[in-house]
């Protein structure tokens, strides 16, 4: 018996060590990536399945050292889990709406060559953009009402 509570105890270790591990990951994600749709993306992803890796090797642990299941782990499981990747897509929504920068690793459409060659402040750009998003909505929303 002593053996089995030694591998469950080596076990939710493990579990803390790769969600630090995949935290550890995400910081770095943070810090590389381009844009904002792209940092979103490394701080809900990554960071939502590290939690959840270290919460459940902490509730393992809990139950097997200590001998009661922590109510509070479990809710904060629970509650990272459902709440981490809706803000993730409430800010992306945010940024998209308010004409952030898209990383796109190769331009293809020539007037977004140009706008990046122009000589335009960030507020000029961000606000031409926003523009150019609202036209493209506008036509394709034109589209489905005529369907």
């Amino acid at each position: 018996m002593e053996t089995i509570n030694d591998i469950i105890k080596l076990f939710a270790a493990f579990l803390v060590f790769a969600g630090s591990i995949i935290a550890l990951i995400s910081a770095v994600g943070l810090v590389r990536f381009q844009d904002v749709f792209l940092r979103i993306h490394a701080a809900t992803k990554a960071s939502t399945l590290a939690v959840l890796l270290t919460l459940l090797g902490v509730f393992i642990y809990f139950i097997f050292e200590q001998g009661y299941v922590s109510v509070r782990t479990l809710l904060a499981l629970v509650f990272i889990n459902i709440t981490s990747p809706v803000g993730g897509h409430l800010i992306s929504r945010a940024a998209y709406r308010t004409g952030a920068y898209m990383y796109q690793k190769h331009v293809t459409n020539e007037e977004d060559a140009d706008l990046n060659k122009a000589d335009l402040d960030d507020e000029a750009k961000r606000q031409i953009r926003v523009e150019k998003r609202a036209k493209r909505r506008k036509e394709v929303y034109s589209r489905l009402d005529d369907d």
